[in-house]
């Protein structure tokens, strides 16, 4: 899976799908540039998103389950919001890692990265020796032969010394597990890469520090906005205020987030500046699990429409272990993206049920769960709210049922450069197909969706000469005044343009030929089929428009 990831990273910067940023410095680890194909696959993918949730919502919405009609309409949100947002909303105080640092080499990990072999005594909590290691992504394993052999060394010894009967067992286990047990008398755990002495673990924040106007101090400080979604709570009132829309209704935004990984990793999936395609749908309590059924149902088949289909792509709801404190359901979309291990996903997309907690902490301020199991204002030493709300009244009114409630909230929330990474995976393929010389070679193409495709048509004149250029010229530009991405090329030989076109993902090419001269017809070329027919020249515009909308 290892080696399809490494041909995919090769390809993206091999036809300027992405490359890294500052590349000729050196590059600056977690961050990503689009390149122009790369710009064009991920507006796609956008754009896909934003008619599925605001344009074209209401054809979309006759999936079976929809409990009634609703409507939807859009934002664009600052990226940096008053602090007392992230105070209220948790990520002040809660949104961070544990992370180490290794005093010898200076590397720095994530707690939850770093696994632990130990061996220990059969039947007692007490290691002997321990080695650690990052997972390795293709064997699903990262202890080495030579980590093995000191295991077993470290074990001779403590035979040696202490009696030959001694039976001992190897466990693995996270860091944070081991560093609980090393009190008992184990051996102290060493860093990954040099086996130095580690740093205790501490609490890093993710959010991106900054300065807003002319103080310096803790007054004029400010954060890049994590998430994107308490931008949309913050406008809740203005939008029932200002766009006439009644409970049910979504508001939906695309922009960027930032998070200050500490390992950012496995190229475009855990970046530290990335784009969000979130919204928040407000209903009332009594219909919420219902729309919670229908959001996370909606947003898997959006998936499996624009490709990702077959084990690859699983719909996973969470354990109660595993939701958050205020959610009342949550189920995670997961792609096996290449660069994991046989058996593992990685999130696409959360759909959260997260009833009332971010207008009801917008409003009084920020919450915990008390003894009771329910949501109250965490109070300072003083007993006073921790973290005020705004004070302002976020409850909805329905003047028909002269009803007035907190609505509830149902948030699905998609990573546009994880939905785009997941289509490239996806539409690489490679096949053995003949050459001009009808020699077999290994082809490798884009199985892109035509939607999403970044050039939807290639245009080419076979030769350059007998008006064949300017007929597919004029071709060219007759789709391009259509709307329709496409591209035109008349260097190197036939073979050679299709494979690649077929290597970007172009789903469909054009040759004008010495038979378009005689009847007016072009030959028509399918990327995954490799079939070519012949069809009118004046149909093409209307004949790709067709496909396209299909």
């Amino acid at each position: 899976m290892a080696k399809e990831m490494d041909k995919i990273v090769a390809l993206c910067k091999r036809r300027g799908f992405i490359f890294q940023s500052s590349e000729i410095y050196g590059g600056l680890n977690g961050f990503w540039d689009y390149g122009p194909l790369g710009v064009e696959l991920k507006r796609n993918v956008k754009e896909a998103w934003w008619k599925d949730m605001i344009t074209r919502h209401d054809e979309l919405s006759v999936l079976e389950g929809a409990p009634s009609s609703f409507s939807m309409t859009g934002l664009d949100c600052s990226i940096i919001m008053h602090p007392q947002v992230w105070k209220v909303s948790g990520h002040y105080d809660l949104f961070h890692d544990f992370m180490v640092d290794c005093k010898e080499c200076k590397s720095r990990f994530r707690v939850d990265h770093v696994t632990v072999a130990a061996r220990r005594i059969t039947g007692d909590k007490k290691p002997v020796a321990c080695e650690t290691f990052i997972v390795d992504a293709e064997t699903g394993t990262g202890l080495s032969k030579t980590q093995s052999k000191r295991l077993d060394q470290a074990v001779g010894q403590y035979k040696k010394e202490f009696g030959d009967d001694i039976e001992c067992e190897q466990v693995t286990m996270s860091l944070d597990e081991y560093l609980h047990e090393a009190p008992l008398g184990g051996p102290a755990a060493g860093c990954p890469k040099c086996r130095g002495e580690l740093t205790a673990p501490r609490e890093f924040n993710l959010m991106f520090k900054t300065t807003v106007g002319a103080m310096a101090g803790e007054e004029g400080t400010a954060f890049l906005r994590p998430e994107t979604a308490q931008g949309i709570f913050m406008n809740f009132k203005n939008v029932v205020d200002s766009g006439r829309v009644k409970v049910p209704f979504g508001i939906a935004q695309i922009g960027k987030s930032f998070r200050n990984e500490i390992t950012p990793r496995n190229y475009t999936f855990r970046s530290r500046e990335f784009e969000q395609m979130e919204m928040e749908f407000f209903c009332h309590p009594d219909d919420s699990r219902k729309w919670y059924e229908y959001w996370r149902d909606r947003r898997y088949e959006w998936y499996v429409k624009y490709g990702l289909a077959g084990d690859r792509l699983i719909l996973r709801d969470h354990t109660p272990e595993e939701l958050a404190h205020y959610a009342v359901g949550t189920a995670d979309i997961e792609y096996a993206y290449p660069f994991l291990s046989d058996g593992e996903y990685g999130e696409l997309e959360g759909v959260a049920h997260r009833a009332d907690f971010d207008l009801r902490s917008h409003m009084e301020g920020k919450l915990v769960l008390d003894e009771n199991q329910e949501l109250v204002v965490e109070q300072n030493e003083h007993g006073q709210p921790k973290y005020r709300g705004s004070g302002k009244d976020l409850r909805y009114f329905d003047d028909q049922a002269r009803e007035r409630f907190v609505p509830h909230v149902i948030e699905p929330a998609a990573g546009a450069d994880r939905a785009t990474l997941a289509f490239l995976c996806e539409a690489y393929q490679e096949d053995e197909q003949p050459d001009e010389k009808g020699k077999m070679q290994t082809r490798v193409y884009m199985k892109f969706h035509p939607q999403l495709a970044p050039i939807k048509v290639a245009v080419f004149p076979l030769i350059k000469k007998d008006g064949m250029p300017e007929t597919a010229a004029a071709l060219y530009r007759d789709l391009k005044q259509a709307g329709i991405a496409c591209t035109f090329d008349q260097q190197a030989a036939i073979g050679r343009r299709y494979r690649r076109q077929d290597e970007i993902g172009t789903p469909w090419c054009i040759t004008v030929d010495g038979q378009t001269a005689e009847d007016n017809t072009v030959t028509l070329r399918d990327r995954d089929s490799l079939e070519q027919s012949r069809i009118p020249l004046a149909d093409v515009v209307a004949e790709i428009s067709a496909r396209l909308n299909a």
